[in-house]
């Protein structure tokens, strides 16, 4: 059985950073055969693609809206992608969560009922 566990969520100042971990398990290939998304929800809106890793070649794609100041990554040995999270705003405020399928089409928002796996989530608030 597929599980992701999404961590390291919290409350921060606006300007600070975290670094949120999905940790994968049950995948029935290696990490990197799968392309991983990040996702936030925030308070009465809808689901919004961040970030996506793709499989073997590992491209990384990114909403306009964090465009250089969050970063994707994997680490394979570990089963765990990263999400680092620089000059955080008010309005990156919401539920993070990871999901995983074939690639990163998963970003697309009329596909978020396609994708395969998906993760329970972690807060973020950022605020002073």
């Amino acid at each position: 059985q597929v599980e992701l566990v999404e961590s390291g969520g919290g409350l921060v100042q606006p300007g600070g950073s975290l670094r949120l971990s999905c940790a994968a398990s049950g995948l029935r290939s290696s990490l990197d055969s799968y392309a991983i998304g990040w996702f936030r929800q925030a308070p009465g809106k809808g689901r919004e693609g961040v970030s996506c890793i793709s499989g073997s070649d590992g491209d990384t794609f990114y909403a306009d809206s964090v465009k250089g100041r969050f970063t994707i990554s994997r680490d394979n040995a570990k089963n765990t992608v990263y999400l680092e999270m620089n000059s955080l705003k008010p309005e990156d405020t919401g539920v993070y969560s990871c999901a995983a399928d074939s690639g990163c089409w998963i970003l697309r928002p009329e596909s978020s009922g396609l994708v395969t796996y998906w993760g329970q989530g972690t807060q973020v608030a950022v605020s002073s």
